[in-house]
């Protein structure tokens, strides 16, 4: 059996290999055509752009890793029944249930690599192209910490402490240098509205001046603020929950918590994070039905063709459940697990369905 793992792994990872490296590239190619664009806006060249892909690969790894592990899967054994090998193994006495069993240790190294692209090189990685584009276009440099998004714009630094979902600033802190570095004032404006042309209108603002030796405090109702900051800016350097590791997602969603914000958001991302590399495993089972079709039912083409459609479906589905989740405060486990269950229903059916054949 460790002879028949071992050859059933060599086919999955170099048949998944080569189905990564496609989509990979083509979803790279899909970014490249996508930022150009921006090519010549502010500092963003073309090295810049390519250098924004490259970083964006790791995330497109990571969501694509269901759907490459399904078709490479699916291809692997539909190679193995165009040559009878699967019909040697099943004749030799493995039944289904060590097939699946086989399938699921081979995933285990799946699952294992999933959670560390996800975990440790993804989230950064994203961070950084984000950050790196936003500063090659405005020449603003942000970071979003507990304390909130940090922007850095000219000789101000601005610190917002929410963003609504209409782009609305909820504490928006304004520290304001001179030349020579040194604090010339601080103003709070407990929120901030758009108005147009790089305009936001604050209200309820405390003024904070440094004159000399003396120091002046000034409420004022309303103010307008002129800024390089504008919405479409504001939902690119802010983070999204699907692409920050679980470590970040379980602190920042304790962090709402105990300010008595709503977190589910951020567990449902959390959630999600911690069962996708559980996704993979399914995955590998679910490839298993497929093989049990002979090649003159069911080619190759038409096997890859399923596993794409299954693989986008789940993609799909995440998403789907994450919202409704979100929509109708659903518990964040059921909605991070729902997809996974179902499809782990519809493999096990069509197991049981064929053996009873």
């Amino acid at each position: 059996m460790r002879t028949l793992t071992r050859y059933l792994a060599t086919e999955i990872f170099v048949a998944t290999a080569l189905v990564f490296a496609a989509l990979v590239m083509l979803f790279a190619f899909f970014d490249l055509v996508e930022q150009m664009k921006d090519l010549g806006r502010g500092a963003y060249t073309i090295r810049r752009i390519l250098v924004y892909v490259a970083l964006s690969v790791p995330d497109h790894v990571y969501e694509l890793f269901p759907v490459a592990v399904l078709i490479g899967t699916l291809f692997a054994l539909a190679q193995l029944v165009a040559g009878s090998e699967y019909t040697v193994m099943r004749t030799s006495g493995v039944s289904t249930a060590r097939f699946a069993a086989t399938l699921a240790m081979i995933g285990l190294v799946f699952a294992v690599f999933a959670f560390v692209v996800g975990e440790f090189i993804a989230p950064p990685a994203q961070q950084l192209a984000q950050r790196l584009r936003s500063q090659s276009i405005t020449g603003l440099v942000a970071q979003e910490f507990r304390s909130g998004l940090w922007i850095k714009d000219g000789k101000s630094f601005i610190n917002v402490i929410e963003v609504l979902p209409d782009t609305t600033l909820k504490g928006v802190r304004i520290y304001e240098f001179d030349g020579g570095h040194r604090l010339r004032s601080i103003s709070y404006a407990q929120r901030g509205a758009y108005q147009s042309d790089r305009s936001w209108l604050l209200r309820s603002v405390t003024q904070t001046r440094f004159e000399d030796m003396k120091t002046s405090v000034r409420e004022i109702p309303e103010a307008s603020w002129q800024s390089v900051l504008e919405p479409d800016l504001i939902n690119v350097l802010l983070v999204k929950p699907e692409q920050m590791s679980a470590w970040n997602l379980y602190s920042y969603s304790q962090h709402l918590k105990e300010n008595r914000q709503k977190a589910l958001r951020y567990e449902i991302a959390l959630w999600t994070k911690l069962t996708y590399p559980l996704a993979v495993l399914v995955m590998l089972v679910l490839a298993l039905p497929f093989a049990h079709f002979q090649s003159r039912q069911a080619g190759v083409g038409a096997k890859i063709f399923a596993g794409i459609m299954l693989g986008v479906a789940f993609h799909f589905l995440n998403r789907l459940f994450s919202h409704l989740g979100l929509l109708n405060d659903w518990p964040p486990a059921s909605s991070a697990l729902m997809p996974t269950a179902m499809f782990l229903a519809v493999a096990v059916g069509m197991m049981w369905w064929q053996e009873r054949r």
